[in-house]
């Protein structure tokens, strides 16, 4: 009981720092790392539903965050839809795009379900370079700078600062739920043995169907926003297979299947992509390359990601101290 009052009391710590933070941070660079890191820890907090809990390795996320960038831009583009109602198009989508591939992929295990993600981005990829009358294709999507709240465009970087706190938070309180639900145990249950799960009964299909649902919304939300915020984004980019293993990347090395492990994670990782941008602007794609090593040194060393580690370090730490203030007295 105390535990979980210490736990809620960090967490509105935490949620209290974080609304404080674009009154202390005015420079435009920081805030945008700020932004970046809450949106890609809530696609983050997307991929750990459905990898870290139920186990299932995708390398195709960025279908749903590519899905719902192009679903709301192209309503409001084409259609005058505010982005604030594409945004629950957009989640509808994604949930359907979801569930049609997770048919197919979920008969298959461990490296072949991975490979089958990654065919699938592909093919979703290709569509959206080859479908000009709708996609424009490689061109891209431009999205008009028009500032309005119904427009979900803004100068000020604060505005998309709360924006994508806001969504991160809803993405938490998902995880919360999932962790202390009777979905995460079944979850965690099909991660460790699968047919173990199902021979105690468990529908194995129906709960990764539950979790690729939720997962795919989540990654669609955030695509919205990206969108909004980038103003400008083509297929080659928002459907890379760099950027579904980036999402990966984070939760590898925050910790796979920890509730705050993809904050940790993407708080590494989003920075430490903007400034080795900045100081290789001509080396274009080292920072895949340190993330390559980085992500060597994190399964051969801390396997389990940094924030368990730092869990047990603190544990022994708080032992110790124990320890010495019992012999003391």
């Amino acid at each position: 009981m105390m535990k979980q009052l210490w736990s809620k009391k960090y967490l509105w710590l935490g949620i209290l720092i974080a609304a404080l933070l674009p009154q202390i941070i005015e420079n435009r660079f920081y805030m945008n790392i700020l932004i970046m890191i809450l949106l890609f820890a809530t696609v983050a907090n997307a991929w750990n539903v459905l990898g870290g809990y139920a186990g299932q390795l995708s390398l195709g996320h960025a279908i749903f965050f590519g899905l719902g960038a192009y679903t709301s831009s192209l309503l409001f583009l084409k259609l005058g839809v505010s982005p604030w109602l594409g945004i629950i198009v957009a989640v509808i989508l994604c949930v359907i795009v979801g569930v049609l591939i997770g048919f197919p992929t979920f008969r298959l295990k461990g490296t072949y379900f991975t490979l089958a993600t990654i065919a699938f981005a592909e093919v979703v990829r290709q569509v959206a370079l080859f479908w000009r009358s709708l996609t424009n294709g490689s061109m891209g999507v431009n999205i008009p700078f028009d500032p309005s709240f119904g427009n979900m465009v803004f100068r000020e970087y604060s505005v998309y600062y709360w924006i994508t706190l806001v969504l991160f938070l809803i993405s938490l309180a998902v995880m919360y739920w999932i962790d202390g639900s009777k979905l995460g145990y079944y979850l965690r249950a099909i991660r460790e043995d699968q047919d173990s799960a199902q021979t105690l009964g468990i529908n194995t299909t129906k709960y990764k169907m539950y979790a690729m649902m939720i997962s795919s919304a989540i990654a669609g939300a955030a695509g919205v926003i990206y969108a909004q915020y980038m103003l400008y984004f083509e297929p080659d980019n928002i459907f890379n297979l760099n950027l579904s293993i980036e999402f990966v990347l984070i939760v590898i090395v925050g910790g796979i299947g920890t509730i705050y492990g993809p904050l940790l994670g993407a708080a590494i990782i989003i920075p430490l992509n903007e400034f080795l941008r900045s100081l290789f602007p001509s080396l274009n794609g080292m920072n895949f390359f340190i993330y390559g090593v980085a992500l060597m040194l994190i399964v051969a060393f801390l396997p389990n990601g940094l924030l368990p580690f730092l869990k047990e370090r603190l544990a022994k730490l708080t032992k110790r101290k124990k320890l010495e203030e019992s012999k003391a007295a």
